[in-house]
């Protein structure tokens, strides 16, 4: 049977508000008596009812994050980046995934308002953010993670995409390639469709290069190795000289599908160039180039917004983040 306060009071010998107090208001009670009801606590075991108490606040000590890819080591630093933050404040971040699918981004937000946490972050699924927009009318303070908004609406903590996008690219240009193709997943989810974006820009700068998309469902390496083997087995003249991948994951399944048989040697006829920079990529068979983002720095801030906005809802604090990405060059593209 779970201990109860009542029970901590009978064994301190003082009332369950002397208790109640210790707990919630230690100020008001005696250096003395404090000590007498904590050693009780140690002793019987006690572990107060903390969800009874945010129920009677309204709200918890908790806040929602919602990633694309629970599997992907870029949105696990960002989630480290932002436990560390909220065990700052004493709160607790409750961790879920979306799996690239707006439906499943919509129920874990309905429990999240269930659970009537302090706030959410989240990495939209794609551009409907109506339900976001219902959270924050409804009081649920709402942190865009990895992605912003040009009006303003919600607060954001992201990366430049486009800039991204044309660093891989423009670099890729630089080695000599002109024939590249971008692997890519849905272009609902706006970091795709960015990083395109940024990728035909620096094409249209060199007048003899050409940029092919080839989409898969998913960024994930079982995809992107499905990718690598479509591309590894055309015809001599419908090959790419050089491939950038959305994000790293894609990028490793790309060099799995080259190196498996041997036929397509990175960077000799292919150079490959991912996004993310995870740890892994730096120790991959080819070391892997990569668009650098911050990801604990990422996860961090956005706490951080998160709970200013809590603190100053009316506030003149900053309410937009943007960095900018870092081209990082490994031998997958000529060291």
């Amino acid at each position: 049977m779970a201990v109860s306060v009542r029970d901590v009071a009978v064994a301190a010998s003082v009332s369950v508000g002397t208790v109640s107090n210790v707990l919630n208001n230690p100020t008001r009670v005696s250096p003395e008596m404090v000590v007498r009801v904590q050693q009780a606590i140690a002793d019987l075991g006690f572990v107060r009812n903390d969800a009874a108490r945010q129920l009677r606040a309204g709200r918890s000590r908790s806040i929602g994050l919602v990633v694309l890819d629970i599997g992907n080591p870029f949105f696990a630093e960002v989630a480290r980046g932002a436990e560390t933050r909220a065990a700052e404040s004493g709160m607790a971040v409750l961790l879920s995934a979306s799996d690239e699918n707006p439906a499943r981004e919509s129920a874990h937000l309905d429990l999240f308002r269930e659970q009537r946490v302090n706030g959410v972050l989240v990495t939209p699924a794609g551009d409907d953010l109506d339900k976001l927009r219902a959270l924050q009318t409804g009081g649920v303070p709402v942190v865009l993670v990895d992605r912003e908004v040009a009006d303003g609406t919600f607060a954001s903590v992201a990366v430049d995409d486009v800039e991204g996008g044309y660093l891989a690219v423009a670099h890729l240009l630089a080695r000599g390639r002109r024939r590249i193709a971008f692997v890519r997943g849905p272009v609902s989810i706006r970091q795709v469709a960015d990083r395109l974006e940024g990728a035909r820009r620096a094409v249209a700068e060199v007048a003899d290069a050409s940029l092919e998309e080839v989409a898969v469902p998913a960024l994930s390496v079982l995809h992107g190795r499905a990718a690598g083997e479509a591309l590894r087995e055309r015809d001599e003249r419908a090959r790419v000289d050089a491939v950038f991948a959305a994000n790293d994951l894609l990028a490793v399944g790309v060099l799995q599908a080259f190196s498996v048989l041997g036929r397509v040697r990175v960077p000799g006829d292919v150079a490959l160039i991912g996004y993310d920079d995870i740890d892994f990529a730096s120790a991959t068979v080819v070391p892997l180039s990569s668009i650098r983002q911050p990801a604990h720095e990422i996860g961090y801030r956005a706490v951080d917004l998160l709970l200013k906005g809590l603190d100053a809802p009316d506030g003149d604090h900053e309410r937009q983040v943007r960095f900018r990405p870092q081209l990082i060059v490994r031998d997958s593209t000529g060291g």
